[in-house]
């Protein structure tokens, strides 16, 4: 993961074979966390007792919980299609003991744009809800006797972001939580030569049914002999690749590249 300020560029580029991932925020390792209404920031031991730092809530007793976390505002960079990679633990609620209806098993995230900052300004109702999040694996007293760790990673969507940036919130409603990390990514396809040409870095298109066409520019002393094009997939794919470059006469390809021929009469 990437060490980031919100509102500054991207602090880490992470190359998964063809396709970039480019954090745009890990918000659980910066400053950039508003605690809202009874989170509790808190650093923990896992079970190898490395420090692991977490946001938690757990008013599993008391009934009409509405307690909200916040992000500060995070750029979105070139993108418009943004990933949020959630890492959290969550209570068994049937391992609490005396509790009615009143303990939840997920929570809820939420987003909204913005061109600029709002400071410390938040408004609920202006957010728009993303999914509610649920556990895949709940923990019980057993586990935290052992000091099992009990993690949960879901990821969700959002876009096409127009505005040069966002919030993110997460609204606990009655469960005992603990969030462990948060990244904010996007995808992308990254620089490449292929058949002699180069493509740029290029973003992919929201709608993941579409392809990008990316024309190619030959590299040096090369031609064009078929317009050289690739396409860029939603994941950050090239896909399709289309016509070539071929060296200039006087000149032969060497692992991607055109250098001059040697002379060979004597």
């Amino acid at each position: 993961t990437a060490d980031g300020d919100c509102s500054h560029e991207i602090k880490r580029r992470l190359l998964l074979g063809r396709k970039t991932i480019t954090n745009l925020d890990s918000i659980l390792k910066s400053r950039d966390i508003t605690l809202l209404t009874k989170w509790d920031a808190i650093t923990e031991m896992d079970e190898h007792n490395r420090p692991i730092h977490t946001y938690q809530v757990c008013n599993v007793m008391e009934p009409n919980q509405n307690n909200w976390l916040r992000t500060n505002w995070i750029s979105r960079d070139a993108a418009q299609k943004i990933y949020v990679e959630m890492k959290f633990t969550l209570r068994d609620c049937n391992s609490i003991p005396w509790v009615l209806g009143t303990c939840k098993e997920t929570f809820n995230l939420y987003y909204v744009e913005s061109d600029e900052s709002h400071g410390i300004k938040f408004k609920p109702s202006q957010y728009t809800k993303i999914d509610t999040i649920a556990a895949d694996e709940s923990f019980t007293q057993m586990d935290l006797g052992d000091r099992i760790l009990k993690l949960n990673t879901e990821i969700r969507e959002l876009g096409p972001i127009e505005r040069k940036g966002f919030y993110l919130a997460f609204q606990d409603i009655g469960a005992c939580i603990a969030l462990v990390s948060v990244r904010v990514f996007y995808k992308k396809c990254p620089f490449t030569v292929r058949n002699l040409a180069v493509f740029p870095d290029t973003i992919p298109r929201v709608d993941s049914s579409s392809l990008v066409e990316v024309r190619g520019s030959c590299v040096k002393s090369a031609e064009e002999r078929d317009t050289p094009k690739l396409y860029c997939g939603a994941d950050g794919d090239w896909l399709v690749p289309l016509g070539r470059c071929i060296c200039s006469t006087g000149y032969e390809e060497i692992e991607g590249s055109c250098h001059g021929k040697k002379n060979t009469f004597k």
